[in-house]
């Protein structure tokens, strides 16, 4: 039998990103009539192990996000013979493919969402660790921002961690105390936390992922990519041997999207769906690099 193993970085049960890969991985593998082992790595410094040990006889192992890429290239040259699928990655070799979900399209409408919508007032972005993704979501994001309000303050950061509660909430209370009325929380297990400070200053949130929307009356917006999408298109490549990178974009809205909240005024969701159908058609050039300056919460004096 062929054994196909899918390694997610974190818990089980912490976080939309992973909770839609698993989402998924559960649809494809009905649908495609497989097998597939699932595999979770929530120490980063183990990653590399978890990742040697889950392609000893493997014919397929799908790194899930972009915490895969640095494992993946170490592991993958020492079993020429089994191959990697990464989600949400960019990286290359004989037996690797990438396959993703241009998170890009969606974190810029939310941008431009988050331009029009202050009217000004300083947003925020905030992530955990600044893994190739997520750095181009953020420079998304910022782009997006320029693009619907030129010169709003951005305080945009990296705190370290996709899953800590304690340390988004730390973070994102930086942030409003600055001044944010809104982030965009690029987050996994740790948005719960970010949502607490959120509320307390009265700030709005957009989400990512997944529809936030329709869970929570804080969210104004959330730039969906499901990720599930990339496994599934693993699965059926590997199956079909056509083993290339692939990925989508706005011109494929079940997957990449900005859903948004019902208080949204109709004017405003009619400009973000022009702004959609201009990145659906290719005539927006969405950078993928950022080089504003960093947020960070001040030192505590002693």
């Amino acid at each position: 039998m062929t054994t196909i193993r899918a390694v997610f970085f974190g818990r089980p049960g912490a976080g939309a990103f992973n909770a839609a890969g698993v989402a998924g991985l559960a649809r494809a593998a009905a649908r495609l009539g497989v097998a597939v082992e699932t595999i979770w790595a929530p120490d980063p410094a183990r990653r590399i192990d978890v990742l040697r040990d889950a392609a000893a006889g493997a014919a397929l192992v799908i790194a899930h996000g972009g915490q895969g890429e640095a494992p993946v290239a170490a592991v993958a040259p020492e079993v020429p013979r089994t191959r990697f699928a990464v989600t949400q990655g960019r990286i290359a070799g004989p037996n690797i493919a990438c396959f993703e979900v241009l998170q890009e399209h969606s974190a810029f409408l939310a941008g431009a969402l988050a331009g029009w919508w202050a009217g000004g007032q300083p947003v925020a972005h905030l992530s955990g660790e600044p893994v190739p993704p997520g750095l181009r979501g953020r420079a998304a994001f910022a782009a997006g921002l320029r693009h619907a309000a030129p010169g709003t303050p951005l305080l945009t950061g990296f705190c370290g961690n996709q899953h800590d509660p304690a340390l988004a909430e730390h973070w994102t209370e930086a942030q409003c105390g600055a001044g944010a009325v809104l982030q965009f929380a690029m987050l996994d297990g740790g948005r719960p936390g970010a949502m607490a400070a959120l509320r307390r200053h009265g700030a709005r949130a957009i989400g990512n992922v997944h529809d936030w929307t329709a869970e929570d009356p804080c969210f104004l917006a959330s730039a969906i990519a499901d990720n599930g999408w990339c496994i599934a298109a693993a699965l059926a490549a590997h199956l079909r041997d056509d083993w290339r990178d692939a990925r989508v974009g706005a011109e494929q809205p079940d997957a990449v999207r900005l859903a948004l909240a019902p208080d949204v005024a109709p004017d405003l969701a009619a400009r973000l769906a022009a702004l959609a159908g201009e990145l659906a058609a290719g005539h927006i050039d969405v950078p993928e690099h950022f080089s504003g300056p960093e947020f960070a919460p001040p030192v505590a004096s002693a």
